[in-house]
């Protein structure tokens, strides 16, 4: 027999919820409980984990949202706020800078996440602005304890935010530690964040239930929110990840002029498995990766993944076949995914069945070491074209010049091996993201990857309570590519949450915090899944009608950084491969044979995947244990 997960199973009729933090799990779990829908309870928990992990998303940051209604096609809501009007290359270039900061507010763009919800439940939800903010209003006022990897944020940065960004010290270095950092366990109070929610409850107001939300969203895009912004942008300015002092480009007018949208999935049929599609943002966030790398594998004839035995063993080819296809797919994105062209990217091309088919065959039995460059293919005979600092960093590498590896730097971690447990210079250190999935009980599906608007990343909008976000770190200033800093296009953003379905009904949604490293984690999770939900349950294991969720959540994770950063300083460690220590010797010996640069990390180290689900109509639901924070609940 296999160890036991690491939490039950979780399986009911009413609904479930699944989150990175187990008081946003709480708080969705209540509106399920007082009749509300999945859209209702998602933005509820959207909203109190902005208050609960403030290190890793805020209110001014971004949200892509997958939705799957029943009988319904499944909805991307795009809350990836743009580049303001004034933010162009020459506009960074007479700054004397070569690439948009990490930190500070050169790197805003329009705070999407609020947009987005606000459409979520005007749209398809049924409770009012009050309800679905009454959460996070008493989390701000009356204090959410402080987690441990928050006192460590502040910690590495209490120096720079008292020298440098005094309205972010003044609010949240009000605690008992050492330079008023809060320590783990202690209340950290947002009161200038909850009188911000509640001045958008009072401008709501009441009446109709479109009519309220409406009324909230001006008051965010038109109203006292986009005032204070354009306000601190214009007459402020602060020290960035440049070393340099520098003001905003954001306007009120950019707020005014931007709406969430409603978009069709990117989506894929896997024929290794008749009836699953599986669905994802555009190409203007990295999901359609995920895609890419299914169908390859698919493409190779060594389907979904296989089983791993009773002692937890898996098969060192598959992994191999996984990795080699996720270098190609990485290499598809740093060609051509993107906003910023004049022509969309070639996502038929790039999921077309023959081109997925055409990339496996560049897959051998050694793996690739970086050694001919990144290798994006041709989609539609088209000639890919890579950003110049990719082909630069990787020819310095090649030559030995310069170093690949990870730095410190402002967006979303890959992981942290040992490397950023200090601030840099100017005090920024990384931020992630958070994640959360609903089912209720009428079967509609929520998965939904909030980020940005980190503490550590800007400084705080003293007015709101909280900071703007720096998503626009993700463009590129040279020109001519899928990625170009260009006014009023998303910046690619990382952020994958993930809708299947199976036979057409929503099956599973899921998704994890972790920059470029989310739809590596997801899709070998999915893979996993999929080989159980196919094949049976793993060997030794009793039979049951029902996925082991959790217990496939608990197997080991491995990832690539073969591929460049998203973020500043764009790192990459071509052929690398990360595996959690918990995976058999006989696989890490395998690996290494066939010329992947393996390293051992922690085994519980990688990733904090969420999944809710529905199986043989039983509700479903299961959270990582990595982080020791994530927690999923349901009836």
């Amino acid at each position: 027999m296999s160890a036991p997960p690491t939490r039950p199973e979780l399986a009911g009729t009413f609904g479930m919820v699944s989150t990175t933090h187990w008081l946003a799990t709480a708080v969705g779990q209540s509106v399920l409980e007082r009749g509300g829908t999945a859209p209702d309870a998602a933005a509820a928990a959207g909203f109190a984990l902005q208050v609960v992990e403030p290190h890793l998303n805020g209110p001014a940051g971004e949200v892509p949202i997958l939705l799957a209604p029943p009988g319904q096609p499944v909805q991307v809501l795009c809350g990836q706020g743009v580049a303001p009007a004034a933010a162009t290359p020459e506009a960074f270039e007479a700054l004397g800078l070569d690439h948009v900061p990490g930190t500070g507010l050169l790197a805003a763009t329009v705070p999407g996440s609020f947009g987005a919800w606000a459409l979520l439940v005007q749209r398809w939800g049924t409770w009012s602005v009050a309800d679905v903010l009454a959460p996070a209003i008493a989390l701000a006022a009356d204090g959410a304890p402080v987690l441990d990897r928050v006192e460590a944020t502040l910690s590495r940065t209490a120096a720079h935010l008292r020298a440098h960004w005094p309205t972010s010290a003044a609010t949240y270095l009000v605690g008992d530690g050492p330079d008023g950092v809060p320590v783990a366990g202690e209340l950290l109070r947002l009161p200038a964040l909850a009188d911000t929610y509640r001045r958008v409850v009072e401008a709501a107001g009441t009446g109709g239930h479109e009519e309220q939300w409406e009324r909230a969203r001006a008051a965010w895009y038109s109203g006292f929110v986009a005032e204070a912004v354009d306000d601190f942008c214009r007459t402020t300015e602060w020290l960035d990840s440049s070393g340099e002092v520098h003001g905003g480009l954001l306007t009120g007018d950019d707020l005014a002029a931007w709406r969430a949208t409603v978009e069709e999935p990117a989506t894929l049929d896997l024929p290794q498995h008749p009836g699953v599609t599986v669905c994802k943002t555009g190409a203007w966030g990295q999901g359609p990766v995920m895609l890419q790398v299914l169908g390859v594998l698919g493409a190779l004839g060594v389907g979904s993944g296989p089983l791993a035995d009773a002692e937890g063993r898996e098969d060192p080819a598959w992994l191999h076949a996984w990795a080699e296809a996720t270098k190609l797919a990485l290499a598809d994105r740093e060609a051509w995914f993107g906003d910023s062209g004049d022509t969309p990217p070639p996502l038929a091309d790039l999921l077309d069945h023959a081109y997925l088919a055409e990339r496996s065959r560049l897959i051998g039995e050694a793996a690739d070491t970086g050694a001919d460059g990144l290798r994006p293919g041709s989609p539609g005979g088209r000639s890919p074209v890579l950003p110049l600092a990719v082909t630069r960093r990787w020819e310095a590498w090649r030559d030995g010049t310069a170093e690949a590896g990870a730095a410190v730097g402002a967006g979303e971690p890959t992981v942290d091996r040992g490397r950023g447990a200090a601030a840099a210079a100017d005090g920024s250190t990384r931020g992630d993201t958070v994640h959360l999935d609903v089912v209720d009980r009428w079967g509609t599906v929520v998965s939904a990857t909030p980020s940005g608007g980190w503490l550590q990343s800007s400084p705080v909008v003293p007015a709101l309570g909280f900071p703007l976000g720096t998503r626009g770190q993700m463009f590129r200033v040279e020109r001519g590519l899928p990625a170009t800093l260009r006014p009023g296009r998303r910046p690619r953003t990382t952020l994958s949450p993930t809708l299947v379905l199976r036979d057409g009904v929503p099956w599973l949604g899921l998704g994890t915090p972790g920059g470029d490293q989310q739809d590596q984690w997801t899709t070998v999770y999915l893979a996993r899944v999929l080989a159980a939900a196919h094949h049976g349950r793993r060997t030794g294991e009793p039979p049951s009608r029902l996925t082991p969720l959790q217990a496939l959540l608990d197997e080991p994770m491995l990832h690539t950084d073969h591929a460049p950063s998203s973020f500043h300083p764009r790192a990459a460690e071509p052929g690398s491969l990360l595996l959690e220590d918990r995976f058999a010797p006989h696989v890490v010996a395998d690996l290494r044979r066939r010329g992947h640069r393996v390293a051992l990390g922690d085994g519980w180290q990688l990733g904090r995947t969420c999944v809710v689900g529905v199986e043989h109509g039983v509700l479903r639901a299961a959270a990582n244990a990595r982080g020791a924070q994530g927690y999923a609940a349901g009836r």
